[in-house]
């Protein structure tokens, strides 16, 4: 996860024991990836090769005003760019939905994350940004896309949400269509308690029975016919939810363990702590590949969501399957952290697209997939982004870490950088937004660029913010 570092001296005295085990927790929900496994000296140099630092990169903050939904920390960034179906000129327009939490949602019931609510910002070129202050008037408070759940107090999602994706109503990757439906992809948690030690693998003494509210947090949908206003969509777990942790104890997926892949193998699906940062991708399936086989729909909906093993408390993506967008079917762990790897200390909050080359001044897609995802590392703990290739989308091979944090301590995202989101651009390049945390724990949304036909290691912080003197 992101923005999971908070220094032990920034927590609140009266935390007490408490502050400990949050810490604690803080440390254990923070993932890595692939390794450089070479001698320490080529290590080091493979290392700064990707630490070009600049402070200037910043596109989002979270708000000064302390009422604001987004006053304390923000995360998970989700942009889009496109042109509206039959607009005329080149112009595009740029929409970034993202989670934050409010210095009076500071509750320290919760986890220590930045999820709370869902905002909205909206841009002309990408870098300069603007927050959308007036937000739906169906939620809780009056600057979110997306609330707190209030109408079903038995929902998953009455304490806090956060983003995971959302789809675009479209035709192509680059035009909006009028009167289409977005569908928003997101997790959330309430007031349901779980033991701490779940989560941590040291408890201090006399902690065992510490509980955390909102950790058990599992995914939901909701659908929106102009990006600003949302329905959530009840999912067929009790909660609401359309994806919830697997638990061999729970009636409601008894299920589960004879659950069979799509071409009829027995399924093993891990028992998870939490189900949250979904990442969804779609297949579109050409005229020449078979959408029905052995008398079942083949999926064209891939979700690859954050969670934690309950077995060895390992963070890892797993992956779920859907013929709609709505109805989902786990398929099991599609990556897990590599111990001699960058990402030993956990997997987490990926970015899926599809493989693409840059040919006569457009964007075609290719066979294959990309997976930009954070991972944490055991030797100083902090989040880099990596990635990982695949063929068909469940089958994954690392390639190491693309992007690092600053190089230096006063770097606005020394502290760590992930939760990764790339979109193409017009003239061969790819844009990453990402969400780094510097040595005081704050959290902030930057810009990263790839210019075409360059190396996945060689991102370059982007300029955002320009002083004049």
């Amino acid at each position: 996860f992101s923005q999971l570092s908070v220094h032990y001296s920034q927590l609140p005295k009266q935390y007490n024991m408490i502050s400990h085990l949050c810490l604690g927790l803080l440390l254990a929900l923070s993932p890595t990836s692939q390794a450089w496994v070479t001698p320490a000296a080529k290590q080091q140099s493979s290392f700064t090769a990707l630490r070009a630092t600049t402070n200037n990169n910043v596109v989002l903050r979270p708000s000064e005003n302390e009422e604001a939904f987004d006053s304390l920390r923000i995360g998970s960034a989700r942009v889009h760019r496109y042109m509206r179906d039959g607009s005329a000129g080149e112009s595009a327009e740029y929409v970034m939905w993202y989670h934050g939490r409010s210095q009076t949602q500071n509750d320290k019931s919760l986890p220590p994350l930045s999820t709370g609510r869902i905002g909205r910002a909206t841009s002309l070129n990408g870098l300069q940004w603007e927050k959308i202050t007036e937000g739906s008037l169906a939620e809780d408070v009056g600057d979110v896309s997306l609330g707190l759940n209030q109408e079903s107090w038995w929902g998953f999602d009455t304490a806090h949400v956060g983003l995971g994706q959302v789809l675009l109503p479209m035709t192509t990757p680059a035009v909006m269509t009028e009167g289409g439906v977005y569908i928003m992809y997101y997790m959330g948690g309430n007031g349901e308690q779980t033991p701490m030690a779940d989560y941590v693998e040291n408890v201090p003494e006399g902690s065992a029975d510490a509980k955390i509210e909102g950790m058990k947090m599992r995914i939901g949908v909701a659908v929106s016919q102009d990006g600003k206003t949302w329905g959530r969509v009840e999912g067929d777990d009790p909660t609401g939810a359309c994806i919830a942790p697997y638990d061999a104890s729970d009636p409601n997926q008894k299920d589960v363990p004879g659950m069979r892949d799509d071409d009829d193998s027995l399924l093993n699906i891990d028992e998870e702590l939490y189900c949250a940062w979904p990442e969804v991708a779609v297949k579109i399936r050409g005229e020449d590949e078979e959408k029905i086989v052995k008398g079942k729909e083949m999926p064209s909906f891939f979700m690859y969501y954050s969670t934690m093993r309950k077995s060895d408390k390992k963070k890892c993506i797993a992956l779920a399957v859907s013929t709609d967008g709505f109805m989902w079917s786990k398929r099991g762990i599609c990556l897990e952290p590599d111990a001699s790897g960058m990402d030993a200390d956990g997997c987490a909050q990926c970015n899926v697209v599809q493989k693409a080359s840059y040919v006569d001044g457009e964007w075609k897609n290719e066979d294959g997939w990309l997976m930009f995802y954070e991972g944490t590392s055991k030797e100083d703990g902090k989040l880099r982004v990596m990635m990982a290739e695949s063929e068909d989308g469940r089958n994954w091979e690392r390639k190491g870490a693309v992007f690092d944090v600053g190089e230096t301590d006063d770097a606005w995202d020394f502290g760590g950088a992930g939760s990764p989101h790339v979109i193409r651009l017009d003239d061969g390049s790819m844009r990453m937004y990402y969400t780094g945390e510097g040595t005081d724990g704050s959290t902030s949304v930057g810009v990263a660029r790839l210019e075409g036909g360059a190396a996945m290691t060689e991102w370059a912080r982007e300029q955002a913010e320009f002083a004049f003197s």
